[in-house]
């Protein structure tokens, strides 16, 4: 059967589509990670500030 050119440009522009999804998820994804790396960073410093004061203050 022939595909007419309407059928194919929908074809073109639903893979377009599923890959700007994908794109789109993977960026998220990065964000999310660097975030969630930012964040346990930001754990550890205050972790250890908290740490150097009590030391400080009892020593």
């Amino acid at each position: 059967m022939l595909k007419t050119a309407k059928s194919k440009a929908e074809e073109q522009f639903a893979a377009t589509q599923k890959k700007d999804r994908q794109a789109l998820d993977d960026k998220e994804k990065a964000q999310r990670k660097g975030a969630e790396h930012t964040a346990k960073l930001r754990a550890l410093r205050l972790a250890k500030e908290a740490a150097d004061k009590e030391e400080k203050d009892n020593g």
